[in-house]
């Protein structure tokens, strides 16, 4: 009896001591290492989640990059595409008329040597931005229409751009018909628009030849102002008589040719008769050139 007892109490003791260990290590603090190991762990997991929601970030284009371009024909246009969250994917080039591939990623595919794609990575913040534009060297007229610009997603993702090639060209205002009275003065207005340089020279026509400045008929001047939009050529024709009336072109070194007829009319006032004029009046240093001119050419 006495040793049943004995082992009873032996038992507990056993069990106390071996739960007070238990308690003991569960509850103790954190050593360094351990500590350590933890906030590893919290860290990597923080950034596990930020790869993980990174990877959900579709790719898509940049709405407020401009879809119309216009280039001058003979220059380069640029078509400028600005992709975000890419990761993985390609962005493509696409002529739209002929669904032609121009370009992948940085490959061209047309053997047509004027097509280039350029590639900027990294455009904006956080690094997500990259521009893919594709560049028509010596643009043509029929380099016009529209071009894709696609992601190599599932479904495929694009967005159109459409290219305007626009050729210099003159004009003479105030056509196709002018009615001046006789003895007035028949100034036509020549303005030539899109073209990347003034013209070297512009040649005025009158019935099919050249015009003589300098001919014993007297009265006929020219002055040209160069600017880098538009530049501007006026023909003035003091004290017009009948036989002045017929047609007048104005031919730029770099433009079309454009033309009016003129009708030089005695007394007759018709409702389309106007003032002399062809266009806009001259600024106020080609008219006091216009004026000292006059007075050469009757002195």
């Amino acid at each position: 009896m006495a040793l049943r007892w004995q082992a009873k109490l032996s038992i507990a003791a056993i069990l106390f001591i071996c739960t007070e260990d238990t308690l003991s290590l569960g509850d103790r603090p954190m050593d360094t290492a351990e500590r350590h190991s933890s906030a590893s762990r919290s860290r990597q997991q923080l950034l596990d989640t930020t790869a993980s929601q990174k990877s959900k970030l579709e790719p898509g284009f940049d709405l407020l990059q401009p879809t119309n371009v216009t280039a001058l024909v003979g220059k380069t246009a640029y078509l400028t595409c600005r992709v975000h969250n890419l990761g993985d994917k390609t962005v493509s080039w696409v002529r739209h008329r002929d669904i032609h591939i121009l370009t992948a990623g940085a490959y061209t595919y047309t053997s047509d040597q004027r097509f280039q794609a350029l590639h900027k990575p990294n455009t904006g913040s956080n690094n997500e931005w990259s521009e893919w534009t594709l560049c028509i060297k010596w643009a043509q007229e029929r380099d016009e229409g529209i071009y894709e610009c696609q992601i190599s997603t599932s479904p495929l993702k694009s967005h159109q751009y459409h290219l305007d090639v626009v050729v210099p060209t003159a004009t003479i205002l105030g056509g196709p018909e002018l009615y001046v009275g006789a003895g007035s003065t028949i100034n036509l207005t020549c303005a030539i628009h899109f073209s990347w340089e003034p013209p070297a020279f512009i040649f005025w026509y009158y019935n099919g030849a050249v015009m003589s400045y300098d001919s014993p008929r007297g009265g006929v001047s020219v002055i040209t102002e160069k600017g880098n939009d538009v530049t501007t050529s006026w023909l003035l024709i003091q004290a017009a008589q009948p036989s002045d009336s017929g047609e007048y072109r104005c031919k730029p070194s770099n433009a079309n040719m454009s033309s009016i007829r003129v009708h030089v009319l005695n007394g007759e006032r018709p409702e389309a008769m106007q003032t002399g004029t062809a266009g806009p009046t001259l600024s106020s240093s080609c008219l006091l050139v216009s004026l000292i001119i006059l007075y050469i050419s009757y002195v």
